[in-house]
C-alpha cells in the first residue's frame, strides 16, 4: 500500500468515524507504543495492606426459592444441569455452547507484561486469542454455582474455588493474556461475583478464599480504567461491560478505598453507554442480535446492582431499554426462541443462568422484559430460570404457551395466521457496520430458518477465514459487479456505508398479504440503487423482487454494450445469492435462461425457489424504452465450499453457516447469475407448502 493511499485511507477513516474515535484510539495507540500503560499498571494491581473487613464481599443478589426454581427447571432441566456441571468438574468444558473440551486455566510458556499481547508481540499464540479468553471469563462458573445451590453437592462448591485457585495462581495481575484485554477482566470480576453467591453458603468458601476473591476483584477491576479511552473509542459493548465491571466492584467491595472512585466512574460510562449506543427505534450500535443480547444482559445485571442501592436509571437509560428490549422481541421466531444470525457473533453470552441452548433468547427476553417493559411475553417455561435467579418481576401476559407478543418492527414480515415470517436487514447506519449486509433476507417457517445469514466463524483465523463472513456475497442480496456494498478497510472496518431506507411498509386491509418494500445505495458509486419488494401471502408464498435502477441525475459507471443492436444500452452483471439450508435437493431440468428452480426436502415436505428475470412493464410501473427480460446465467450451487451443480471457481468460504463462534456447518449456496439492462429486475419466490401427512 503506497504513501498516498494509506493517507487517503486515514482522511477517510477521519471523516466517516469522526474525530472524537479516532483521537480517542490514537490516545490508547500512543500509551501503549511509548510503554506509559505498561509503566502506570507495573504494581501488580495497586495492592494495599488492608484490614480483612476491607474485603469483605457485600451480598447483592436474593437467591431464587429452591421449590420454585427446580420446579422451573423440571426433571429434563435439572438432568442437564448436573451434567454439565459434572463434565466441568471433570475439566471439561463447551465453549460457546460447542462441543466438550478440556477447560483451561493456564497459558502456556512465560508468561509477559499485558502489553506485548495487546501490541501482537506475544507471538507464541497458536489459536485464535477468542478461545483462551473465553475459558477464563468463567461463565461456566455459574453453572457449578447454580448447580451447587439446588443440589449441596460439596464437589460442585469444591469444584469452583479450585479453578478460581488455579486461575490466580498461574495470572498474575497484569501478567499473560488474560489481561491483555480489560473487557475480559470485567466480564471474569462479574462471573466471580455471582458464582461467589451461590457457592457462599459452602464451608469451602473459607475467609480465606473470600479474601482472596475480594483482591482479585479489586485486581480485575483497577484494570478497567488505564485502557478506558480504547473503550471509549470503541464505543459498543467493551464500554458498556467495562463501565458495568467498575460498577459492580464498587458495589461489592464498599469498604475499599477505590469503591467509590470505580462506582462513580462505572456508573457515568454505563449510562453514557446506553444513552449513546441504544438508537430511538430501539437498535444497538453493533448492528448484531447477539451483541444486542449482550448489550441487554449487561444492563439487567446494572438494573439489579441499582436496585440494591435503590438507585433508578436515568429516564433516558429507561427508554432506550425499553426501546432495545421491544426491538430484539420483534425479532425471534415464537417456535425455538432463535433469533436472525445478523451481524458479528462471537457468541458472548454473560451469566448463562440457562439449560435452554445457546441460541435460545428467550430466557434472557423474559428476564429484561420483566425487568424493562413491566411484564413477560412468555408463558411459563424453563426459560423463566434467568428470571428467578435475578428476582426480576413481571406481570404475566395472556399468551399460548411458548409464544412471544410479538411488538410490530419495521423491518419484519409475519403473517400471524400462518407460520412464515422473514427480517429484511434496511438501516441507515450511524456507527461501524460490522458486516455488508444491506437488504438480507432472513426467512422463517415452522421453526426452520430457511434463507439464513451465514454468521461469523472466526474473528482470527489464518485466511480465508479471518472474519471473512462479512461480505455481502454470502449474504442473501444482489451483488454488483463483484463488488461488496462498501469499502473493506481493515478486518473489522467498513467505510463508505451503504445506506439502507424503509419506503414502505403496508398490510392488506383483508389480511391477504403484507409487503415491504426498501432500498440501499451502496452502489452509488457505479451510479445504481439496489431496490428490494418483500410480499408474503397468507398461503405461506413468498415474493421477492430486486430492482437495480439507475440513481437520478448520475453517470452510470459501467461499461455500455451491444443489446438487441442498441449501443446505448447498459450491461449489467450482479448475482443473487440464497443460503439455505442443508438438506437433499433437487434442480429442475428444464431451467432456462430466464427462469431457475431449487427444490429441497424439509422436514415438512417440498420447499421450492423458482428464480426468473421479469421486464419492468411485468413489474413495475416505470417506463422503459428496453422491456428485456434479464438472462440467468450459471445457477450454481455449492455446499462447503464445494461445487454441486454449475461451473466456475468457488470461493471457499460458499457454502457455510457458523451457528456458533468457531465452529462452521455445511449449507447450501445457491447463486444466480443474471446480465441485463436497466432496470434489471429479478423475482424469487419461495413456495412454503407442506405435504400432507
Amino acid at each position: 500500500m503506497g504513501v498516498l493511499h494509506r493517507l487517503s485511507l486515514a482522511l477517510k477513516v477521519l471523516r466517516q468515524l469522526g474525530p472524537r474515535q479516532v483521537a480517542l484510539y490514537t490516545w490508547h495507540q500512543l500509551g501503549l507504543r511509548t510503554g506509559y500503560l505498561r509503566w502506570t499498571t507495573n504494581d501488580g494491581g495497586r495492592k494495599i495492606n488492608l484490614h480483612p473487613s476491607s474485603f469483605i464481599i457485600r451480598p447483592v443478589l436474593d437467591l431464587p426459592d429452591l421449590d420454585e426454581l427446580a420446579s422451573v427447571l423440571g426433571n429434563d432441566g435439572l438432568t442437564r444441569l448436573f451434567t454439565e456441571a459434572d463434565e466441568i468438574v471433570a475439566g471439561k468444558v463447551r465453549l460457546f455452547g460447542g462441543e466438550l473440551m478440556p477447560l483451561v486455566l493456564v497459558p502456556e510458556g512465560q508468561l509477559k507484561r499485558w502489553t506485548f499481547y495487546e501490541k501482537g508481540e506475544a507471538t507464541e499464540e497458536k489459536e485464535d486469542i477468542k478461545w483462551t479468553w473465553e475459558a477464563a471469563r468463567f461463565g461456566w462458573a455459574c453453572t457449578l454455582g447454580r448447580a451447587y445451590y439446588l443440589s449441596k453437592d460439596e464437589h460442585y462448591a469444591q469444584a469452583f474455588w479450585d479453578y478460581v485457585e488455579t486461575f490466580l495462581k498461574a495470572n498474575p495481575p497484569y501478567m499473560g493474556p488474560h489481561w491483555a484485554s480489560a473487557q475480559e477482566a470485567a466480564l471474569r470480576l462479574i462471573a466471580f461475583v455471582f458464582a461467589y453467591h451461590t457457592c457462599a453458603a459452602s464451608p469451602h468458601s473459607t475467609p480465606e478464599r473470600v479474601t482472596r476473591l475480594a483482591q482479585a476483584i479489586a485486581d480485575h477491576a483497577e484494570r478497567i480504567p488505564p485502557t478506558l479511552s480504547y473503550a471509549r473509542a470503541q464505543n459498543n459493548n467493551h464500554l458498556l461491560t467495562e463501565a458495568l465491571g467498575l460498577y459492580t466492584a464498587g458495589i461489592v467491595l464498599p469498604d475499599h478505598p477505590s469503591a467509590r472512585r470505580w462506582h462513580d466512574l462505572g456508573w457515568q460510562w454505563f449510562n453514557r453507554a446506553l444513552q449513546t449506543q441504544i438508537d430511538t427505534d430501539g437498535t444497538y450500535i453493533q448492528h448484531s442480535t447477539n451483541y444486542h443480547r449482550l448489550m441487554l444482559q449487561a444492563a439487567l445485571w446494572g438494573h439489579i446492582l441499582a436496585q440494591h442501592e435503590s438507585r433508578p436509571f436515568p429516564e433516558e437509560t429507561r427508554q432506550n431499554l425499553v426501546a432495545a428490549t421491544s426491538w430484539l422481541l420483534g425479532l425471534i421466531d415464537s417456535e425455538t426462541g432463535r433469533a436472525p444470525n445478523l451481524g458479528p457473533n462471537d457468541s458472548a453470552y454473560i451469566l448463562p443462568l440457562t439449560t435452554c441452548p445457546y441460541n435460545d433468547y428467550r430466557p434472557a427476553l423474559q428476564a429484561v422484559a420483566a425487568a424493562f417493559l413491566g411484564k413477560c411475553p412468555l408463558s411459563p417455561g424453563p426459560w423463566d430460570e434467568m428470571l428467578l435467579w435475578l428476582q426480576v418481576t413481571g406481570s404475566r401476559l395472556n399468551v399460548k404457551p411458548s409464544t412471544f407478543n410479538l411488538p410490530p418492527l419495521s423491518h419484519a414480515l409475519r403473517i400471524t395466521s400462518h407460520s412464515s415470517w422473514a427480517y429484511l436487514r434496511a438501516v441507515h447506519f450511524k456507527s461501524r457496520p460490522g458486516h455488508a449486509d444491506q437488504l438480507h433476507l432472513d426467512l422463517w417457517w415452522r421453526g426452520l430458518n430457511i434463507a439464513q445469514d451465514a454468521g461469523t466463524y472466526s474473528y482470527n483465523d489464518p485466511p480465508p477465514w479471518d472474519n471473512a463472513l462479512v461480505h455481502t456475497s454470502v449474504h442473501n442480496t444482489l451483488t454488483v459487479n463483484g463488488q461488496d456494498q462498501m469499502t473493506r478497510a481493515g478486518r473489522f472496518l467498513w467505510l463508505d456505508w451503504a445506506q439502507g431506507q424503509v419506503i414502505s411498509h403496508e398490510r392488506a386491509g383483508d389480511g391477504f398479504w403484507e409487503r415491504l418494500v426498501a432500498q440501499h445505495d451502496g452502489y452509488r458509486r457505479l451510479g445504481l440503487i439496489h431496490r428490494r419488494i418483500v410480499t408474503a401471502y397468507t398461503d405461506d408464498r413468498w415474493v421477492i423482487v430486486d430492482k437495480l435502477l439507475q440513481v437520478p441525475g448520475s453517470n452510470l459507471k459501467v461499461k455500455p454494450s451491444i443489446i438487441n443492436h442498441q449501443p446505448s444500452a447498459f450491461q449489467l452483471s450482479t448475482e443473487l445469492h440464497w443460503l439455505l439450508p442443508d438438506w437433499p435437493w433437487e434442480m429442475d431440468k428444464e431451467s432456462r435462461e430466464s427462469r431457475v428452480e431449487l427444490r429441497l426436502k424439509s422436514f415438512y415436505g417440498w420447499i421450492t425457489l423458482q428464480v426468473r428475470g421479469a421486464t419492468p412493464t411485468e413489474e413495475s410501473p416505470v417506463p422503459d424504452p428496453l422491456p428485456l427480460i434479464p438472462s440467468l446465467l450459471s445457477p450454481r450451487l455449492v455446499r462447503g465450499g464445494e461445487l454441486l451443480h454449475g461451473s466456475g471457481p468457488v470461493s471457499p468460504i460458499l457454502g457455510w453457516t457458523s451457528p456458533t463462534y468457531g465452529y462452521k456447518i455445511p449449507a447450501l449456496s445457491f447463486s444466480i447469475k443474471a446480465e441485463g439492462t436497466l432496470p434489471m429486475i429479478i423475482i424469487s419466490e419461495f413456495y412454503l407448502t407442506p405435504e400432507p401427512r
